[in-house]
């Protein structure tokens, strides 16, 4: 058999998971948000993270802690809204910083 590149990037990553809801509050409404994890992007890199795993952050009754997805395309309005989403995946790549989360 014929060797091929089997690099696995994940497999030697640091990882720093984040439930956004206690992370950083940036607009002081007593929620961690997602414009709290663009503001804290600087000191992650500074920690040597590869990614970020980011729990739930999806519009949901919040029964089990986000898990419950009532809405893929939409933010839950604690957390911020979509356009949050897209500048946050724009400064962490900038940062050479992946971006996951499960839903």
């Amino acid at each position: 058999m014929g060797e091929h590149n089997t690099y696995k990037w994940w497999k030697e990553a640091v990882g720093y998971q984040i439930y956004p809801k206690t992370f950083f509050d940036a607009n002081n409404d007593g929620y961690g948000d997602i414009r709290g994890i663009i503001d804290k992007l600087p000191y992650l890199r500074e920690l040597g993270i590869d990614f970020i795993w980011i729990c739930p952050f999806f519009d949901s009754p919040l029964d089990d802690n986000g898990y419950d997805i009532r809405n893929y395309y939409k933010v839950h309005e604690n957390f911020g809204n979509m356009q949050d989403i897209k500048t946050l995946i724009a400064k962490a790549k900038e940062m050479d910083i992946r971006i996951m989360s499960l839903s």
